[in-house]
């Protein structure tokens, strides 16, 4: 039998107090037709989560090897904020969380006032390779569960498909926190697709090592970064979208920015940035929408994308637009290099930036600068550069609309053709579409029944 959980209406007096799991019990049950199950602790033995049941996670919960959790489609999962609670999937343990786009599983806020911060997030945690840049776990899990990555990049911690993560975000300090879904050292053998992340208090989506493949990803109106990749993650990701409220973001230190995708090898004060694997995805087909200038826009937004500590990336069939600052930023001289050799590539796709510049660097005083980059990335790489003032030329339908956007090209839009999928893109993950972007002009899949929008941070 597994201790972790109680049935809150038949059971309330047997609950132990967790000193680890950051429950203080002081949130009632909600009111609800269906049966509440408060889930604490650890998971164990084989579990099955019911559509027919509302599961309450209480802290943070365990699923630990040999365990499975399953969890049928349409089944709802709440936190409330006084314990933002954690689902966190360890080594060797599996989730079976396969929803349909007509009954999505969904983690959220159990208050009618839902607020970023409710829920505390989704992690899995696998046994592939990285490369040491975090020693363990952030976001202030017990010792117990503080280790990720192995030696497999084959390695599978099972499924997780047509589901919604809304609310989530936990910061036990700076630069310690927990994302809408974050995945450390998750391999190949991991099926992910069709998740949407909205109204996070940290960053959408973050890959700490690892070479997990994902599909039909959306980050919608998280806080901080919307695509957060470190530690030698070496996966694919095709079709996923990004959309940034221009009024909701962190409160930034340091310099730090909120940015649609943000992606580092190693933090240099713990490892140089040259440490291997290099951190260094292959992606294709996104939409990534950044919040425009004007007042009403947050000045803690970044850059559209920014790569920098070492990273290196192919990103192609692409768009990327309407961008606070530079819609590409390449933060380092290892960066520049990997860029400059055509080991990092802006292929094939769409750029726009709201701001003063598409593209900067830092200032590196070398051979390679804004403009050179900017002739790589129009030249050798065959990607369109707009100006600050010509998003509309991309045309693509409703891209501004926050509440409702929608990226589908319209007739003329360059996004309708141009994808091309050579070199590490000619790989079978990738299906070989023509049009650039995550939107297929003639089936939108982000208007599906699974997924939400209209849903404004207030």
């Amino acid at each position: 039998m597994n201790k972790n959980y109680v049935l809150a209406l038949m059971a309330a007096a047997s609950l132990a107090a967790c000193s680890k799991n950051d429950d203080n019990n002081s949130t009632p049950p909600p009111t609800t037709s269906k049966d509440t199950v408060m889930v604490r602790n650890t998971i164990s033995a084989n579990t099955t989560w019911s559509k027919n049941k509302v599961y309450v996670l209480r802290g943070y919960v365990y699923v630990d090897a040999p365990a499975k959790l399953t969890i049928e489609a349409g089944t709802k999962i709440i936190s409330y904020r006084d314990s933002a609670g954690v689902l966190l999937v360890y080594k060797g343990a599996k989730i079976d969380a396969n929803g349909t786009t007509d009954n999505p599983i969904v983690f959220t806020s159990g208050h009618a006032d839902a607020k970023p911060g409710d829920l505390g997030g989704v992690i899995l945690v696998g046994n592939a390779t990285g490369n040491g840049n975090h020693s363990k776990l952030e976001g202030g899990v017990d010792a117990a569960h503080t280790l990720f990555g192995g030696t497999d990049d084959t390695d599978n911690s099972g499924s997780l498909t047509y589901t919604r993560i809304e609310y989530g975000g936990k910061a036990v300090a700076p630069n310690d926190e927990i994302n809408g879904l974050t995945l450390y050292g998750v391999g190949s053998g991991t099926t992910l697709h069709h998740i949407q992340i909205l109204n996070g208090l940290d960053d959408a989506l973050e890959i700490f090592g690892g070479t997990a493949n994902l599909k039909y990803i959306i980050a919608y109106n998280n806080a901080d970064d919307d695509f957060d990749f470190d530690d030698g993650y070496r996966g694919k990701i095709q079709y996923a979208v990004s959309i940034k409220q221009p009024s909701f973001t962190d409160t930034k230190t340091g310099g730090d920015v909120s940015n649609n995708f943000e992606v580092d090898n190693t933090n240099p004060n713990t490892k140089p940035i040259t440490t291997t694997p290099i951190t260094a995805p292959v992606l294709s087909n996104f939409t990534a929408m950044g919040p425009g200038v004007g007042t009403s826009v947050s000045k803690d937004y970044g850059y559209g994308m920014r790569w920098r500590r070492g990273s290196k990336f192919v990103l192609g069939n692409s768009i990327v637009a309407n961008s606070y600052l530079a819609a590409l930023r390449i933060d380092d001289q290892v960066g520049i290099d990997f860029y400059t050799a055509g080991d990092s590539k802006f292929a094939n796709s769409l750029l726009q930036g709201a701001g003063t510049e598409s593209i900067s660097l830092f200032a590196n005083g070398g051979v390679v600068n804004a403009a050179a980059l900017t002739l790589l990335v129009t030249g050798r790489d065959a990607s369109t550069i707009f100006g600050a003032a010509n998003l509309a030329d991309l045309k693509l339908k409703d891209p501004t609309n926050n509440a409702n956007p929608d990226l589908t090209p319209q007739t003329g839009s360059p996004a309708l053709t141009g994808a091309k999928f050579d070199g590490s893109l000619n790989d079978a993950f990738f299906d070989k579409v023509a049009y650039r972007g995550a939107v297929d002009p003639a089936n939108d899949w982000t208007k599906a029944k699974w997924v939400s929008w209209n849903r404004i941070v207030k």
